[in-house]
């Protein structure tokens, strides 16, 4: 009983310090699951050992290592599975010729740098009990790899699935992988029977069950699936049978002679890709593998990593050679074949750094070998950091390579842009349009905030584009949800809901200017910022939202986009009602208050049935503020039809938060600037929190100025464009 409680415990630890060193992680854009093998290299000699060895040795006795190894090893055959049932032929629908040519030049080239540097390392850090051919083949396997699941999430993550680089990487890794597990099956069963021409009856046997798996074994699965759809369900039953066959086949190609995890991977490849079964029976599999197996995993991993092998400086030496010679041949094998292949430079560079990741599956690889002792605890610890470095430089090399500006996601809606753009000024040349970024973060309840944006925007004057945006967020890396087919899928689902909303818009005429941009998101502010960057969007304009843990309606992501957005910024908090005929602008002299009246004149331009109220509160015996002069010049240069729906009222008092919710009582829109004298704090800390926000009558719209060059007027009035730039500094 003791030994279980230990074990246990240890569950405990690992399952928290992985999501804890994962967070971190993917707060620094590199993938959750990085952090997680990195947790389990912490737990183990490599630094738990080293900085408290008899607290160690106490919680991380040798004795409970099987148990430990069990659990690890359900977890590999159940996320080969899940790997397996992901590799959809729909991955090698693109560009199959020229994938085929660079993924296997991709193999080959390190693969024969594998073999070679094996000649080096075999005399020097091989077990002497195995053969250099068995060695030979391991390694050159080894530099093979490349992780598609790691690289699946890359792409997704960085809105590529949609691109012919995107298409090319994901057919490139189905084919890698393929070839890549066909390469280590040979390894694996050379290293158990010691001699190549002893291990051909196990190859033979392997080729006849693998036949028997795609046609008797996947006729079988299909009557599954038949099943399931009369069903309707995923019944408990069926989810048995198929964990079942997992099972099964797991243990049949452990019999044959190669390793349990090729049985998981060869029925989940063989699954019929029905869209709705595949997804159910992932959903329902990967949160326990993904979340307490997994971590057991890569624990029982780094227990076995001990960089404090690497003493010497001619061991890191090594270390160095392998980690070059694994970069070295994967770049320039799929840079090279890219390039005969007719692929740009840009493109088959990129597509050399994503083939270099190897992350969990070379982890997987490496674990079968140190079991099979087929290499030594030092060259296993060489081969971990080369597939942690391989594995976290592949973000930042494919940003640096193909920056995100380069990526054309959205063809279409750029060309239909353009149209709007030429439409609007008569088919004349193409003049940049002043456009507005509109967050959704549910198209089903946010007509209003569309709606609003369509009135600042729109005059028909000149060109004007409403982008509403929607950013599907991803938690997990390895989450079935996060697989490109299924990102597609949801980016589908999410346009066609923003095309309804459009539909809804009125007048007719105004939806030819909506055009919705969907992205997938790990990081929804920063993309956002990025996106009004790309897009050089004139205004932000998001709808207000309750963060989780604060009271504070200006803190979560609506506080980050107000603090780092870099670009003008405005919150809009509906009160509901559809009606925008009277305007209310409290002005106490603040450059986040011009700019509420600023849009404030725009709506007044744009529609001409609405009234417009300036209010200036002033304590009492003070002098009021005065407008800036340059606004004071501005309001003069306004067409009379515009001035005589300006009302300018000042009232004296010490509260200036009541008068201005008593004034919004008779309003339909408060534009008001984050400003203290509202109550309304630009930062989501400090003492001053957004009482105006809480106690406004009206719809509230909360403007924070970002730029004074930003000329939100110059598209409606082009005789002050020259005013509103100079706006009070």
């Amino acid at each position: 009983m003791h030994i279980v409680v230990l074990v246990l415990v240890e569950v405990l630890i690992v399952i928290g310090l992985s999501r804890l060193v994962g967070l971190g992680f993917r707060s620094i854009k590199q993938p959750l699951v990085i952090g997680e093998i990195v947790a389990g290299i912490m737990l183990g000699p490599s630094l738990f050992g080293l900085v408290a060895p008899h607290l160690a040795v106490t919680l991380f006795p040798p004795e409970t290592f099987p148990f430990l190894n069990v659990l690890s090893q359900v977890g590999l055959i159940f996320f080969m599975f899940l790997i397996g049932l992901e590799l959809n032929p729909k991955y090698l629908s693109g560009q199959l010729e020229v994938a085929v040519l660079t993924s296997h030049v991709s193999i080959l080239v390190p693969f024969s740098l594998g073999t070679l540097l094996a000649v080096l390392l075999y005399p020097l850090v091989s077990n002497a009990s195995v053969s250099f051919t068995a060695f030979a083949l391991f390694l050159g396997a080894a530099m093979s790899i490349t992780a598609f699941p790691v690289l699946a999430r890359i792409i997704t993550e960085n809105n590529l699935q949609g691109t012919r680089l995107g298409t090319l990487a994901l057919t490139c890794a189905a084919v890698d992988d393929v070839t890549a597990w066909c390469l280590l099956a040979v390894a694996i069963a050379v290293a158990r029977t010691g001699d190549f021409a002893d291990a051909v009856p196990t190859i033979i046997a392997s080729i006849v069950y693998i036949g028997l798996m795609l046609t008797a074994g996947r006729w079988f699965l299909q009557r599954l699936t038949r099943h399931y759809l009369r069903a309707g369900r995923l019944s408990q039953l069926l989810l048995a049978g198929i964990y079942m066959g997992v099972v099964a086949s797991a243990l049949i190609t452990e019999l044959i002679g190669i390793h349990l995890i090729f049985g998981a991977f060869l029925l989940g490849a063989a699954m019929p890709k029905n869209e709705d079964l595949v997804r159910e029976l992932a959903v329902k599999t990967e949160d326990f593998v993904l979340i307490f197996l997994l971590p057991i995993f890569f624990a029982y991993s780094g227990l076995r990593t001990q960089i404090g092998l690497l003493n010497r400086p001619e061991l890191w030496l090594l270390c160095a050679l392998v980690l070059g010679v694994a970069i070295t041949g994967k770049y320039v094998g799929t840079y090279v074949a890219a390039r005969v292949s007719g692929i740009n430079k840009r493109e088959a560079s990129a597509l050399g750094w994503l083939m270099n990741t190897r992350g969990l599956t070379e982890l997987i690889v490496l674990n079968i070998g140190l079991e099979l002792k087929v290499i030594s605890p030092l060259i296993f610890t060489m081969l971990v950091i080369m597939a942690l470095v391989t594995t976290f430089m592949t973000s930042p090399l494919l940003e640096w390579t193909y920056p995100k500006k380069l990526i054309r996601l959205d063809v279409v809606e750029s060309e239909s842009e353009a149209e709007t753009a030429t439409s609007a000024t008569g088919g004349q040349a193409y003049v940049r349009p002043y456009r507005i970024l509109v967050p959704v973060a549910n198209p089903t309840t946010q007509k209003g905030l569309v709606q609003l944006a369509v009135s600042i925007a729109l005059n028909f004057r000149h060109p004007a584009i409403v982008n509403p945006l929607s950013l599907i967020e991803f938690e997990e890396d390895y989450a079935f949800e996060s697989t490109p087919v299924e990102a597609d899928r949801l980016i589908a689902q999410r346009r066609q809901q923003l095309e309804e909303l459009i539909n809804t818009l009125e007048p007719l005429e105004i939806r030819s200017h909506v055009h919705p941009i969907i992205r997938i998101s790990s990081n929804v502010a920063r993309e956002t910022a990025q996106i009004a960057a790309l897009k050089q969007v004139d205004l932000i304009l998001v709808g207000w939202h309750r963060p989780a843990f604060s009271s504070n309606r200006l803190g979560g992501r609506v506080g980050q986009m107000l603090t780092t957005a870099p670009v003008d910024v405005a919150v809009f908090v509906d009160r509901g009602g559809d009606r925008l005929e009277s305007l209310l602008v409290p002005y106490s002299a603040n450059i986040h208050d011009d700019l509420a009246l600023i849009l404030a004149l725009r709506l007044l331009i744009n529609h001409q049935t609405c009234m417009l109220q300036i209010l200036q509160v002033v304590p009492e015996n003070h002098l009021k503020d005065e407008l800036s002069y340059e606004l004071n010049k501005m309001m003069e240069q306004l067409p009379s039809s515009v001035r005589d729906r300006i009302e300018i009222k000042t009232v004296q008092t010490s509260e200036a938060i009541p008068a201005v919710v008593e004034a919004s009582k008779s309003v339909d829109l408060t534009i008001a600037g984050t400003s203290r004298t509202w109550g309304i704090e630009r930062q989501t800390l400090g003492r001053y929190t957004d009482q105006l926000a809480t106690q406004c009558c009206s719809s509230l719209l909360i403007t924070r100025r970002y730029s004074q060059v930003t000329a939100h007027l110059a598209s409606v009035l082009p005789e002050i464009i020259n005013q509103e730039p100079t706006l009070r500094s």
